[in-house]
């Protein structure tokens, strides 16, 4: 392919992303939708050209650093404070139950239905499909209450970093024997990890305050890039590393304590936050815009003509939205509109889709599943939102029709004068 027409094609899509973006904000219809048609689009007119280009060999370089900076976007946007403690630890409950029933309950529902499936690989494969999409969900919720907004931020947030830290332990661990080892394999290695990267994290943070010069963010990006490939050789969780610096960028004034608060200055911490903070979001928008649209491109269209994809999809679909209605009348009682219907899937599943080892493919699972539920999932939180607002509306309406309650007036006193 010519040169130009690939940079013309690259910056059309991103002008695409930027304006749907835009688009979902104002009408909380999901830019996944319309970047993973924009991809089947593109797949049809490439097939038509004749041109079937290899993305896989791109893919997994673009997914580690995908997983990288969703892991690091997700820990800057958890705040750390007493008071936003209520809502901290229900949305934990709410994102680890519902990760861990969801994911179990598809797994029994994919032993089922394609025989001969062991528990280990469909556990592996029901992970994804389980997780919630934070880069979904965080800007579809702008127009919610402010508690509902930061509890699906934070349940959304949770779901992302537990979701994707249990499918790599569990695929990096494979070569355990029984389930007491794995137990003891997995324990050890986040301890290691979490005591490797609590010190690593400080460190980066001391020096990454003294240094004077422009471009800190890719500089700091590479070590982290670093030190999460050289922890995957060792074989620690090094998405705990990317985790703790985040979270200890995010929230330094509540994590300093003792000598550290006198070698850690708060104004060279914040400035390098709000840093971080852009540049983060604008490489995870590229990620997110790539990824997507990709995946549109590589799915097999004709699976979605077969009965078996859609009664999977639609028993998927049943189980989670059920399993999330009980958690969310069990935790916050009768309040379960529309947060029990806003658990969409995205970017994460997509990536973690892609990086199921080989050992544990199932050659049953058509990727057309995954792409009923991403979209299934994204148009019932685009109608939960958009009937939730209408009801705020009304509700605002019907406020301001009310008449004014007005006081009885007191009697006025008549003066009268007997002279």
């Amino acid at each position: 392919m010519n040169a130009y027409l690939f940079l013309i094609g690259l910056c059309v899509i991103i002008i695409i992303s930027f304006f749907t973006n835009m688009l979902a904000k104002k009408t909380n219809i999901p830019s996944v939708l319309i970047l993973i048609g924009l991809g089947v689009v593109i797949q049809e007119i490439l097939t038509k050209l004749n041109m079937e280009p290899n993305y896989f060999s791109s893919l997994e370089v673009l997914g580690i650093i995908g997983l990288i900076m969703i892991v690091l976007e997700a820990a800057l946007d958890l705040e750390l404070k007493k008071e936003k403690w209520p809502v901290i630890w229900k949305s934990f409950v709410i994102a680890s139950f519902s990760l861990t029933l969801t994911s179990l309950s598809i797994s029994f529902i994919i032993r089922l239905l394609i025989p001969g499936i062991e528990f280990l690989p469909a556990l592996v494969y029901a992970l994804p499909l389980s997780i919630m999409s934070s880069a979904i969900i965080i800007p579809s919720v702008a127009n919610l209450s402010s508690y509902k907004k930061e509890f699906l931020i934070y349940e959304s947030t949770f779901s992302d970093i537990l979701g994707i830290m249990v499918f790599y332990m569990i695929v990096e661990n494979l070569d355990t024997e029984g389930m007491r080892q794995l137990s003891f394999a997995i324990g050890s290695n986040i301890f290691l990890t979490l005591v490797i990267s609590v010190v690593l994290s400080y460190i980066l943070l001391y020096i990454i305050q003294n240094i004077r010069g422009g471009a800190k963010f890719f500089l700091f990006l590479a070590v982290l890039v670093l030190l999460y490939a050289v922890g995957k050789l060792f074989h620690l969780s090094s998405l705990v590393i990317i985790l703790m610096f985040g979270l200890l960028l995010r929230n330094h004034k509540v994590l300093l304590f003792g000598k550290l608060e006198e070698w850690l200055r708060d104004s060279s911490i914040d400035r390098v936050y709000e840093q971080f903070k852009l540049i983060t979001e604008e490489t995870s928008f590229l990620v997110r815009t790539f990824f997507f649209v990709v995946f549109g491109m590589t799915l097999p269209l004709y699976t979605l003509l077969t009965w078996k994809v859609w009664l999977i999809s639609i028993l998927f679909l049943i189980v989670t939205y059920a399993l999330r209605y009980g958690l969310f009348y069990i935790v916050e009682k009768k309040d379960t509109l529309p947060q029990s219907f806003i658990a969409p899937k995205g970017l994460i599943s997509i990536l973690l889709f892609f990086a199921i080892p080989e050992s544990l493919q199932i050659n049953g699972f058509q990727k057309g599943i995954l792409f009923v539920v991403i979209i299934v999932t994204n148009i019932i939180m685009a109608w939960s939102l958009i009937v939730s607002g209408k009801r705020n509306r009304d509700e605002e309406l019907q406020t301001d029709l009310e008449p004014p309650v007005s006081k009885k007036e007191k009697p006025e006193l008549v003066e009268i004068n007997l002279n």
